[in-house]
């Protein structure tokens, strides 16, 4: 992103020392007319192509199991197709969000991304965070007890990671299952995240590349953790998958879809 403002600036000083030229060099007007309103509009045309585009890449993140893959089908084909292995690559599609409204007489598209939740293929998420409009996570709600820390981990992970920070990705952490009975409330699971995340931060043991690079830490000094305090939006939501309960991730990836 330097580099392409740096690259527009060198370019308006050519442009301007190019006028200046032609001012000098033309004993015409109509010419030096001309020369000024040809270069203008290159200019214009350079920085329009050069202006970074909002993307539509949504990526769907989590521990295995937590029903990422079931989500990745909801959203795309509407069916969970009875449940899913659990996946060991990356899931990608490109297609129209049926209940995204319509805007300027179309539908716009939605790139999802389902990358794998074992920790040796977490790796693959830095490759497509740079082109993220928005990051969904999800938690299983009847297995939180048992892998909260590890829940914690991951998610601190995230939100510290220096293209997160940098582009102020929006995240929805989704409890997801909760159509069973015994499934833990988003409430519940929301504040034992941010105090597990808190004893993380407390014990300096989960040090992320942010934390390194840019010395950010998340969270205010002396305070206890709430996800209020990050520098992008945060927010928390119940959904189920398999049933098809999933109109807070829709609503989510529609706020955040370019117009």
């Amino acid at each position: 992103m330097d580099g392409i403002v740096q690259w527009k600036n060198q370019l308006l000083q050519h442009v301007n020392q190019a006028q200046q030229w032609l001012q000098r060099m033309s004993s015409t007007p109509l010419y030096t007319t001309i020369g000024v309103v040809s270069l203008s509009t290159i200019v214009i045309f350079s920085i329009r192509w050069l202006k970074p585009r909002k993307s539509n890449t949504i990526i769907l993140a989590g521990l295995s199991g937590s029903g990422k893959t079931v989500l990745f089908y909801q959203l795309r084909d509407g069916s969970s197709h009875q449940g899913t292995v659990t996946s060991t690559d990356t899931n990608e599609a490109t297609f129209v969000l049926q209940t995204d409204p319509f805007w300027k007489g179309k539908r716009r598209l939605i790139h999802l991304v389902d990358v794998p939740g074992q920790s040796h293929l977490r790796s693959k998420l830095d490759k497509y965070l740079p082109q993220a409009a928005g990051l969904i996570f999800l938690v299983d709600g009847l297995e939180f007890l048992r892998h909260c820390p590890a829940i914690a981990e991951y998610l601190l992970d995230i939100l510290t990671n220096t293209t997160v920070v940098k582009r102020k990705i929006p995240v929805l952490i989704v409890c997801n299952k909760t159509d069973k009975v015994t499934a833990h409330t988003k409430e519940f699971i929301q504040k034992l995240l941010e105090r597990e995340i808190q004893k993380l931060r407390a014990s300096g043991t989960a040090m992320s590349e942010a934390d390194i690079a840019n010395e950010y830490t998340l969270g205010v000094t002396g305070e206890a953790f709430t996800f209020s305090q990050c520098c992008n939006m945060v927010t928390v939501e119940e959904a189920s998958g398999l049933v098809g309960e999933i109109s807070q991730v829709e609503q989510f990836i529609t706020k955040h879809l370019k117009p």
